[in-house]
């Protein structure tokens, strides 16, 4: 009697395990599935997006600067003041080494007086290049500098930084 009931108990503790086997079964083939399908949505966005208007690096050389001719620096002001101020073209070499066109590039850099002073505090954008070839092109920026502050300048740090398509209309 003892063996029947202890065997009884046995048929149903298994029959009870193979049914909440198979639910734990079809709960986690559910969570395969959904993983599954999100790693191949995933794969297939990285295989097929579109190529982005990304922000291409452009290196700046050779970089100098003199006075303005006469007709630019006639009534030069600084920004926000009008204390009279020298104006200044900077020019140098961009190096895009990109085989596309790199547009609206622009330049950052620090400009400092003969006495080690920021001419431009608190702003390091100081322009940009409308249009950028592939290859070594030359480039010029404006510059107004406060008629107080000694020369000459010290062009430190310049770099630019444009689009492989216009982005400003």
């Amino acid at each position: 009697m003892q063996k029947k009931n202890s065997l009884l108990s046995l048929l149903n503790s298994l029959a009870l395990s193979t049914r909440n086997f198979s639910r734990l079964k079809t709960q986690y083939s559910r969570v395969v599935k959904v993983i599954f399908i999100s790693c191949v949505i995933g794969v297939l966005s990285w295989l097929f997006t579109p190529s982005a208007v990304a922000l291409t690096q452009i290196k700046l050389s050779n970089i100098s600067y003199h006075e303005c001719p006469k007709e630019l620096a006639q009534g030069a002001v600084t920004s926000g003041t009008t204390m009279v101020a020298n104006c200044f073209l900077v020019t140098g070499k961009a190096q895009n080494g990109t085989n596309k066109t790199v547009y609206d590039a622009d330049i950052f850099g620090r400009i400092y007086d003969a006495n080690n002073d920021s001419v431009m505090q608190n702003r390091t954008r100081l322009g940009s290049i409308k249009e950028i070839p592939p290859g070594v092109s030359d480039f010029e920026l404006r510059i107004s500098v406060p008629a107080n502050q000694p020369v000459p300048l010290k062009l430190k740090q310049f770099k630019a930084a444009g689009f492989s398509a216009p982005v400003r209309r």
